[in-house]
């Protein structure tokens, strides 16, 4: 596989990520995942986060979205994603759930992604702190 696939993928699966499945075929069997609240090992594992992102997505969520403002190879073994997450939340004050974050995708000499390492731009607890009713209007 090209590393322009990879990117490809990426591009067509990320915006799409709450609603529906991704496609794994560009990540290696062994791929390591890590964000500011998870951190595992193994394709099987990578599946759930997704499933758990989509099922908390619709149980949680009026709206949520992924925006990806940009997918590109930004070293030899990196791509780089820039994103936003954003949504609202099913309460009754409707809280608001705004936060960005990049993900770090390194590939192997075969183009497949070992290794995916999120960072958001505030910690997990202050996003929570959005879905309180006083600080839900950011």
């Amino acid at each position: 596989m090209q590393i322009e696939q990879v990117i490809a993928t990426l591009k067509h699966d990320l915006p799409t990520l709450f609603e529906k499945d991704i496609s794994y075929d560009i990540y290696t069997q062994d791929i390591y995942f890590r964000d500011p609240v998870n951190k595992f090992k193994y394709k099987f594992n990578y599946r759930i986060i997704f499933w758990t992102l989509r099922f908390h997505a619709r149980l949680f969520f009026t709206q949520i979205y992924f925006d990806v403002h940009e997918v590109y190879q930004s070293a030899e073994d990196t791509i780089l994603a820039k994103w936003t997450v954003r949504g609202v939340l099913r309460v009754p004050w409707q809280a608001k759930i705004f936060f960005n974050g990049y993900s770090n995708y390194k590939f192997n000499q075969d183009n497949l992604i070992y290794e995916h390492i999120d960072t958001w731009d505030r910690k997990p607890t202050d996003i929570l702190r959005q879905f309180m009713k006083k600080g839900g209007h950011s």
